[in-house]
């Protein structure tokens, strides 16, 4: 099977209550693709970049048996770049600087070899495009999953918003953007309302309170897992879906019951991604060590009750 992509691939500069970084390699699709390069044989990345981009960043995600073919590079232009700063809870952050560059020309054009994937995973970008993506598709692929941010949920964006939720098969926002989305405090509730728009399944993500999964009247929730460290959060979120439509994509199974796993997946590929800098835990992980994240997830869940009658 194989795995698209599309979003942003950028430079960040991050700074956290435990240090900070220069311009350093970030954006959705870069998270998505490394993390779920060690699950999928195929992953593929449509996104576009100045020659201001480090190459060879590319040739490590290429070395993954990422194809980064759909990446376009406008030549004399920059890269998108973002700037935060973190608070001391790690869950809110300021933006300093965003520079959109390259990004303002931003115009998705899927080469005829992606038209095929089995799963198109569409990042956090103007949800315009997102629809101009799945209308290039020949063929709709096995699944659609579609994130999006609260700043798409404002009255320019959210017909559109509403259009692109209504064709996809999975939606990924956080709590705070579910509760937006819906006009509901309870996420239950929530669920329940943002499913009527169109998709089958509802990921709401919690951060380190972990995540939630919805279908029709099914609930499955994932816990994080407690890390002693975490240095940077940026990119957690990528790196969950990445995981998650990964995982999927492997198994070449799409049900509810293993995207329960898929889920477990994601969160494990999560926990490695604040670990360090923006990808830097990404690119030195092995198998075995996501296997022994895992099994510290089912560990972390697991009892045995005898209950009284």
């Amino acid at each position: 099977m194989s795995l698209l992509t599309v979003g942003t691939v950028a430079f960040d500069a991050i700074e956290t209550p435990f240090g900070k970084t220069d311009k350093i390699v970030g954006g959705a699709a870069t998270y998505i693709a490394w993390s779920a390069s060690y699950f999928s044989n195929k992953v593929n990345i449509v996104s576009v970049i100045g020659d201001d981009f480090d190459m060879n960043e590319l040739e490590l995600l290429k070395k993954r048996g990422v194809d980064t073919s759909g990446i376009e590079i406008k030549k004399g232009k920059k890269s998108f770049f973002w700037s935060g700063k973190y608070h001391l809870d790690m869950n809110s952050r300021d933006t300093l600087v965003t520079e959109l560059n390259v990004l303002m020309e931003f115009n998705p054009v899927l080469p005829d070899a992606y038209k095929e994937s089995d799963i198109l995973l569409v990042g956090n970008i103007d949800p315009n495009l997102q629809i101009k993506v799945i209308e290039q598709l020949d063929e709709r692929p096995k699944l659609i999953v579609l994130d999006t941010m609260n700043f798409w949920m404002t009255p320019a964006f959210l017909p559109a918003l509403m259009k692109a939720i209504e064709q996809c098969d999975v939606l990924a926002i956080n709590d705070a953007e579910a509760r937006q989305l819906s006009n509901e405090y309870s996420l239950v509730k929530a669920a329940r309302k943002i499913l009527a728009m169109g998709p089958k399944y509802l990921i709401i993500k919690k951060g380190e309170h972990g995540a939630l999964l919805f279908h029709e009247n099914e609930v499955f929730f994932a816990p994080a897992l407690p890390l002693e460290d975490v240095f940077d959060p940026t990119g957690a979120g990528d790196t969950f879906a990445g995981g998650f439509c990964g995982y999927l994509d492997k198994t070449r199974d799409i049900s509810f019951e293993n995207m329960k796993r898929a889920i477990i997946y994601g969160s494990a590929m999560a926990s490695f991604c604040v670990e360090r800098f923006g990808t830097e835990r990404l690119k030195t992980l092995s198998h075995q060590e996501i296997e022994d994240r895992v099994k510290d997830f089912i560990d972390l869940v697991q009892f045995d009750i005898v209950l009284e009658d």
